[in-house]
This record gives C-alpha cells, sequence and structure tokens, in this order.
C-alpha cells in the first residue's frame, strides 16, 4: 500500500520529467513547462482544498484517494481546465478524471 499520509510529490515530478515537461518548483507545488503550455501541478496526500482561479492544473493523488479528489473537484466545479493522475506505488500511473472538453496534460 502507498504511503497514503504523505503526497507522491516524487512520482508526480517523474511523471512530468517523463513526458519532456520542465519541472520548476514553486513552493508545495510546481509547475511542468513544454512548449507553448504550462501546467501547475499538486501532489496530494489525500484531498485538497482546491484553488478557485488558474489555467492549467493537474493534481496528483495515490490511486486510493484519485476517486475521492476527482469527485471533490467536479463539486468544486473551479473556473480552469483540471486533471486527477492516480499513481499506484509502483509508480505506474493512469489519468483518472479529465472533465469532458478538457485539454489531457
Amino acid at each position: 500500500m502507498a504511503p497514503v499520509s504523505t503526497p507522491p510529490m516524487k512520482e508526480a515530478r517523474s511523471i512530468f520529467n517523463n513526458l519532456g515537461y520542465e519541472v520548476v518548483d514553486d513552493g508545495d507545488e510546481f509547475r511542468a513547462k513544454r512548449k507553448w503550455r504550462e501546467v501547475r501541478v499538486t501532489a496530494c496526500a489525500d484531498s485538497t482544498t482546491a484553488p478557485k482561479r488558474g489555467e492549467l492544473r493537474c493534481f496528483v493523488a495515490w490511486e486510493e484517494n484519485a476517486a475521492r479528489l476527482s469527485q471533490q473537484l467536479r463539486e468544486s466545479n473551479p473556473e480552469y481546465e483540471w486533471a486527477v493522475i492516480a499513481v499506484r506505488e509502483g509508480g505506474d500511473y493512469e489519468v483518472a478524471r479529465v472533465p469532458p472538453s478538457k485539454i489531457a496534460v
């Protein structure tokens, strides 16, 4: 079982590095930059208070918390495009939620 009390920050960085993004520290989050696109990435231990504004955002959570996080985001209906990446303990991942008309990372 993944350590659900700590956010998967190392895994989130690895995912975006492997996708060819430049990862730039930004406090508790990081920015993933590639070509014209910049995605603000938040690694979440279990749930998070989603910001109300932004553009492209990605939330990375352990697999067992990703569905709950997606539900929280749907209910809060933020004004930006977002995705949730579910990370498994072994490092595999999948995009758990991308709203219909939203851009995937």
